[in-house]
């Protein structure tokens, strides 16, 4: 594989790093600032909705801007927003880092996913577009963890300090081993605005914003949860924060092979599992033992609906999907977002710390019952105006559906 394909995975690291390193920290960044748990926690809602701007915005506005010196532009963006945040003397200067860094998020993933297939003969461009998208699941995985341990060890300000450097790395890294990208037929907007007269493409982006949301909307104050109510020491969180990770792992890529199979069926299983994990959760928080198996769990379904999520938008989208898989990750983050704000309420409202899994589990509901009907509506045929309402496909068939999604030099 070409040694560009490193430094856009290094550039997805370091943004998957951004978003969710924050919600280990919020306990030292509220005390820093000296505020509320639910004020600490609009530097999530924040970033989230940030994405959703960049993701739709920056997409549409950059369409036939030569793509190198967009994905240099996008990281100058995220180096900025960073050491913002790590300088940000009082919390509003720390909220315009986190908008600033998050402004590159969506269309860095959209516009590296091109440029990342087409470095690459067409046989292997599923392959590089998942070597990019490493950098994200490492993040979670990896980064993650050990940003929090860093934030506790050095202050939180060391963390974001660490993630301008890795922007600043992937930068260079851009600059000088990506190659310049060819258009070779004019890109077109408005075909691509085109996929949204699909009744199943909003649907799946609403099934998004619910199934991610419930499970972010517990984790985002997750940090509180096991200090305050499972007792654990604020030096563990790091090393839970890995369980978790471990668990999304799995779950990311027995969900993907699950949904190659039965998109709609995986993502009705998952959810459920879901919804009853985080009731536990919420029940067994009080047990050490139970708590870490719960955060596996969590993890491990949270992550599984993610391959069905992103392929069932591109399903429906297929002869224009690069805005609507960009609408999608928006989805995700207004999912964040919504998640993030409903916990915020019931902590502000002294329901207690476990309060946000209880929320959480309530939000994955409404998922279940929306991708009810999403699934019903798909099997009597009628997609509102989509391709085959087929829930199902199989493995080659997701492959070469992504591959058109982030691999087309005219998508973008």
């Amino acid at each position: 594989m070409p040694a560009g394909l490193i430094a856009l995975a290094l550039g997805g690291f370091g943004i998957g790093l951004t978003e969710f390193v924050i919600t280990g920290l919020l306990p030292e960044v509220a005390a820093d600032y000296g505020v509320t748990e639910t004020t600490a926690g609009w530097l999530v809602t924040g970033y989230a909705l940030a994405v959703i701007v960049g993701a739709l915005g920056l997409t549409a506005a950059t369409t036939r801007l030569p793509r190198k010196p967009v994905l240099v532009g996008l990281l100058v963006l995220f180096v900025i927003g960073n050491a913002l945040s790590a300088l940000a003397p009082v919390y509003g200067v720390m909220m315009l880092g986190r908008v600033v860094a998050a402004l590159c998020h969506g269309a860095f993933f959209g516009i590296g996913s091109v440029v990342a297939s087409n470095m690459v003969a067409r046989e292997k461009r599923a392959s590089a577009v998942a070597l990019m998208f490493t950098g994200l699941t490492a993040s979670n995985v990896l980064g993650v963890p050990f940003g929090t341990f860093l934030g506790q060890a050095l202050g939180w300000r060391a963390t974001f300090w660490a993630i301008a450097a890795i922007g600043v790395v992937a930068l260079v890294g851009v600059l000088v081993l990506v190659p310049a990208v060819r258009v070779t037929e004019a890109p077109s907007l408005a075909r691509e605005l085109g996929a949204f007269r699909s009744g199943q493409v909003w649907i799946s982006l609403g099934i998004t914003v619910l199934g991610y949301g419930g499970m972010f909307g517990a984790f985002t104050y997750i940090a509180y949860t096991l200090t305050s109510v499972s007792g654990f020491a604020s030096s563990a969180v790091p090393w839970l924060l890995v369980v978790f990770g471990v668990g999304l792992f799995v779950g990311n890529a027995v969900g993907g092979k699950a949904a190659a199979r039965s998109i709609d069926g995986t993502l009705l299983v998952v959810l459920v599992a879901l919804t009853v994990v985080l009731a536990l959760f919420a029940v067994v928080a009080t047990s050490p033992v139970l708590t870490v198996i719960a955060l596996v769990l969590m993890g491990a379904f949270g992550f599984a609906t993610v391959p069905a999520l992103q392929t069932r938008v591109m399903q429906y989208a297929d002869h224009a999907p690069t805005l609507a898989s960009g609408a999608n990750i928006a989805a995700f983050n207004l999912g964040n977002a919504l998640g993030a704000w409903i916990g915020g309420l019931t902590i502000a409202a002294g329901l207690g710390y476990t309060s946000p899994i209880w929320a959480g589990a309530g939000i994955t509901v409404a998922a279940v019952a929306l991708t009810t009907v999403a699934a019903a509506a798909a099997r009597r045929g009628r997609p509102s105006g989509s391709v085959a309402a087929t829930t199902g496909s199989t493995a080659a068939e997701n492959t070469a559906t992504a591959s058109t999604a982030t691999g087309s030099t005219a998508a973008v």
